[in-house]
């Protein structure tokens, strides 16, 4: 499974033809270089390898039975979760993880996380409920047994309900849907509030301005790979705190079923592909 021709992601990809996707992984270590003292063979690990930023390519041809792993980009897999379970907890975990580390949230803050029954939705629940947060969760109505179960304690049903006509206003937004929804829940954010885009920019953006004019800390934060980020979130789910949902599985000559799944836009949780 590879990219079409795309000029635009040529940086990400070092200009090689085919351009072999993947990030995340979870696996055994068969080989190790002649200088790693970290990690041995036979190990355990997981992470999110080598992701691009907006000035450095990042390249790491997951998508494949063999990867090379830079040691800075993984972690030891606590032994009482799955590799399925483990490779769930790359991107989508980090992307919370990381903007909620720089702004915590406060004991007893009320939040209010989007798309909360989706791959980085989910993470964000359980990371909410971990640093003390009253959650308030909005995603389809057929997700709610998932998001009700990772701790949410309020649960909204887009689809029937416009939660700005039931919704009080909230200390902190996890935003995961893009643009004009920002708008929406700008607008629910208590002065002196956070509203956490995880997708769309901020600053220099029209976002930025309506923050400001609503004293809201409103910021967009890009996912980096980082092993002592991953490390801190292996220890979470070693101690049951944080867990994966894994929805659906599909072997690596399947790829193309699982770009389809995704592509429906109702995944919950994470979707797998197995060597």
């Amino acid at each position: 499974m590879y990219a079409r021709q795309n000029p635009a992601l040529d940086y990400i990809f070092n200009n090689e033809t085919p351009k072999i996707l993947g990030w995340d992984v979870s696996g055994v270590i068969e080989a190790i270089g002649n200088n790693v003292s970290t990690f041995n063979v036979g190990d355990e690990v997981f992470g999110l390898l080598n992701f691009p930023t907006f000035t450095t390519a990042g390249h790491a041809k997951a998508y494949a039975e063999y990867v090379v792993a830079n040691i800075i980009d993984i972690t030891i897999k606590p032994a009482n979760i799955s590799h399925d379970e483990a490779a769930a907890a790359g991107m989508a975990a980090l992307t919370t993880w990381q903007p909620l580390i720089k702004n915590p949230i406060k004991m007893g803050d009320r939040v209010l996380i989007t798309a909360a029954g989706g791959g980085v939705g989910h993470f964000a629940v359980q990371f909410a409920k971990y640093f003390g947060a009253y959650v308030i969760a909005i995603a389809s109505g057929s997700k709610k047994d998932l998001v009700m179960s990772l701790g949410a304690n309020e649960f909204i049903d887009y689809q029937k309900t416009d939660f700005l006509e039931v919704i009080e206003p909230v200390d902190y937004v996890i935003e995961g849907l893009r643009d004009e929804h920002i708008k929406k829940t700008l607008s629910v954010v208590k002065k002196g509030g956070t509203l956490l885009s995880l997708w769309s920019h901020i600053d220099g953006s029209r976002w930025e301005k309506r923050s400001k004019e609503l004293d809201v800390h409103a910021y967009y934060n890009a996912v980096v790979s980082n092993g002592k980020d991953m490390t801190a979130i292996a220890g979470l789910m070693k101690e049951g705190l944080v867990k994966s949902h894994v929805s659906k599985r599909f072997k690596l000559e399947e790829m193309a079923l699982a770009h389809k799944e995704i592509e429906k836009n109702h995944t919950a949780g994470k979707i797998i592909v197995n060597p």
